[in-house]
């Protein structure tokens, strides 16, 4: 009997161990690391409709809360003449990154990230650079995103997606990043479902922050270890649904069933 109990709390022991990460040099995560599990938010810009065509996608395969970013001047044309109006933000950036007064005026944000533990932020390319826009909104929640767990998809016609990465980084330079990014482009947007869902495979999405996955319209965790508070293991693939009320230890996380 003594030692079914301490085999019990020893397994409850090693679960809250599993929570423990760790970071590479560059501030990514690798897929394998456990990650701090918690609810989703997915923050996005969308100027031509690409990105909001992807996190549609996207929110069809993950649960999480969505955030629009919107400029406060409607009606610009960014890629007019040559795209001089996008080349002038992006420049006035350029000039002082460290300045508020640099980057465009955005829409009032109410949402608070107090609320999530990762965030995944959908955004265009403008010039190799991240859309002034989406950069206005890190710029001032940059410093909320630090020790979140940060995925980020870029959207864009052709051009390479390094330089919105530095861009995120210089901006939300405490964040905890996955080990990849996700590049959408014209060759491959008509494929952006299977794409989405390979990325989120390859960071290991599910697993390292134990974000329920939707699946044929149920919600289910896949690959979650689930104990009840007396160390006993419940299984290791089900319905959230189907679980008694009670407090669960899930994936080194406390969670309560009401």
């Amino acid at each position: 009997m003594k030692s079914s109990m301490i085999c019990r709390m020893l397994l409850t022991v090693l679960c809250l161990l599993a929570v423990a990460c760790s970071n590479d040099e560059d501030g990514q995560v690798n897929a394998q690391t456990t990650m701090k599990a918690g609810k989703t938010l997915v923050v996005y810009y969308s100027y031509t409709g690409n990105c909001r065509d992807i996190v549609t996608t996207l929110t069809s395969q993950i649960e999480a809360d969505v955030l629009e970013i919107q400029p406060a001047e409607k009606g610009l044309q960014y890629e007019a003449n040559g795209y001089a109006l996008g080349t002038q933000l992006l420049n006035a950036i350029k000039a002082n990154p460290n300045d508020a007064g640099s980057y465009p005026a955005i829409d009032e944000v109410t949402t608070s990230l107090d609320d999530y533990q990762n965030i995944i932020i959908v955004t265009p390319l403008w010039w190799s650079q991240m859309a002034a826009i989406m950069q206005a909104y890190l710029f001032g929640a940059g410093p909320e995103m630090a020790e979140k767990n940060i995925g980020l998809i870029v959207s864009s016609a052709s051009s390479g997606i390094s330089g919105v990465v530095a861009d995120c980084k210089r901006l939300v330079p405490d964040g905890n990043y996955f080990s990849e990014n996700l590049w959408i482009n014209n060759s491959n947007r008509s494929n952006r479902s299977m794409l989405i869902k390979n990325w989120l495979n390859t960071i290991d999405f599910q697993k390292v922050t134990g974000i329920v996955q939707i699946e044929n319209g149920k919600r289910r965790m896949e690959n979650a270890v689930v104990y009840d508070l007396s160390g006993r293991p419940t299984t290791l693939n089900y319905q959230l649904s189907a679980l008694p009320k009670g407090i669960y230890i899930v994936n080194g996380e406390k969670r309560i069933v009401e």
